[in-house]
């Protein structure tokens, strides 16, 4: 085997690690819901990020690694993206219906290649877009099963977080690449950057939710903090840096697949033959288009950190 190439085995393991960080975040729809039931929806993201900042932090002092001036700023600039992503895609979430939502956000896997590609100058095969759009349609058949809903602002308000998604994931990829910084610091800096955005546009609804929850509220919290928020965000990190945010942002695109795997187990919902067709073109889209970047993606050593 060529010193140069990575054992197959090493590219799996980011993949795996991806479809865990999907499976969480999918699982996070009817635990964000429960929560947002008893608190205000930037209360509970304020919590959520915040405490996730602080574990890592905490995590980071068995292997404490210097914050360099690359840390601070890119962990900046990705915290504001981060924030501005998932408040633009709560608010639209709000608004429009859960099938509107579900399929517009989806559009963030053929946007995050397309922004990735003006930047690199190196734009992945057209098959791979043919595979994007299967995907996509596929998340179409598996949320849209039960019917659409008239568009109205809050499906104009998912359209800027998808392609706000799309810029933001293609941007870590960007910004990080061949530059000396820490996943953990990086993963640190921006989730606390978010939680302090949104503890700052509620500052009284974070307060209520931290004095106001019971047992119940904190354990579904602490599934969202430690899961989805302190493991999630950081295989982000990660494996953008060991793959590409092409691969990243189709891998994370089985999140709906997910999602409606854990409400028909726990949520005692049904799905329908269209849905299992929908989560089928999900999973097979996405499949090959792994192959097809897999195959264009240059073969390089990323920087060995944690």
């Amino acid at each position: 085997m060529r010193a140069d190439r990575k054992p197959w085995y090493r590219g799996r393991f980011v993949d795996l690690v991806l479809l865990v960080a999907a499976f969480f975040w999918g699982s996070s729809y009817l635990a964000a819901k429960a929560l947002t039931q008893v608190s205000s929806v930037f209360g509970l993201l304020s919590l959520r990020f915040v405490i996730a900042s602080a574990l890592l932090l905490i995590i980071r002092g068995f292997k404490p690694v210097k914050f360099t001036a690359d840390d601070w700023r890119i962990g900046t600039l990705i915290g504001l993206g981060l924030a501005a992503t998932i408040g633009t895609e709560t608010q639209g979430i709000a608004i429009t219906s859960a099938t509107n939502a579900g399929l517009i956000i989806s559009l963030a896997i053929i946007i995050t290649p397309i922004t990735e590609g003006i930047w690199m100058r190196s734009f992945l095969p057209p098959v791979f877009f043919v595979a994007a759009v299967v995907a996509v349609v596929g998340v179409a058949l598996l949320v849209g099963a039960n019917g659409f809903h008239a568009p109205n602002f809050g499906d104009a308000l998912m359209l800027v977080a998808a392609l706000l998604r799309g810029i933001y994931t293609a941007a870590q990829g960007r910004w990080t690449s061949g530059k000396p910084v820490n996943s953990i610091n990086l993963t640190i800096l921006h989730t606390g950057v978010a939680g302090v955005i949104f503890f700052l546009l509620d500052v009284r609804g974070s307060v209520d939710a931290a004095t106001s929850y019971g047992f119940r509220e904190w354990g579904i919290l602490l599934f969202l903090i430690l899961l989805c928020t302190v493991f999630g965000f950081f295989a982000m990190m990660w494996s953008i840096r060991r793959t590409s945010a092409s691969r990243v942002s189709l891998l994370l695109g089985t999140e709906p697949v997910w999602a409606v795997v854990v409400s028909v187990a726990i949520g005692g919902e049904k799905l329908a033959w269209l849905g299992a067709l929908g989560a089928a073109m999900i999973i097979g889209g996405s499949y090959f288009g792994l192959g097809v970047e897999g195959k264009h993606r240059r073969k390089a050593t990323p920087p060995a950190d944690f």
